[in-house]
């Protein structure tokens, strides 16, 4: 089970992030919140490079980005090498994607599912653990697409306050 992790949101996953941060806690789960803390308008790549480059950098095993839909934080995520971000709207595909994808960084809706959901998926998606046989020749059919795009990290988030 997965003890500490990173969570990052937008204006839009504010309030989700919010109930999120609090019920991790409540599991002892220790949360870095590098995320907005209004829903004053912000723009959600830079909280997907603290929360995505942390990760792929090996900071964190695991990390959660939150927006209005999930959809936008889940594409810049996976432009980070080494990023397997999945957006999940039921506990089915929490499970399935660290079960088959290896998943590390959980991308969610914070504006189209409501908070008990939400609660669930990420329990799903922290306590299940990644199968591999099988599912590790795709992995590594990724990780060769990232060798030969030559993807770079860089050293920090990238971006200016």
């Amino acid at each position: 089970m997965v003890r500490k992790i990173i969570i990052g949101n937008d204006h839009g996953g504010y309030q989700a992030k919010v109930e999120l941060v609090k019920h991790l806690a409540s599991r002892g789960i220790e949360v870095t919140n590098v995320g907005a803390d209004s829903e004053e308008i912000v723009r959600y790549p830079h909280y997907v490079m603290k929360v995505a480059g942390a990760v792929a950098r090996g900071e964190y095993e695991r990390g959660i980005l939150i927006c209005s839909t999930g959809i936008g934080v889940s594409i810049a995520a996976n432009k980070i090498r080494g990023i397997r971000a999945a957006l999940c709207t039921s506990t089915y595909m929490a499970k399935m994607t660290r079960r088959h994808n290896d998943s590390n960084v959980l991308c969610l809706g914070g504006k189209i599912t409501g908070i008990f959901e939400l609660i669930d998926i990420v329990d799903t998606w922290l306590e299940n653990d990644f199968e591999g046989g099988r599912h590790c020749i795709s992995l590594d059919l990724i990780r060769e697409m990232e060798d030969k795009l030559n993807l770079k990290l860089p050293a920090s988030d990238g971006f200016q306050s």
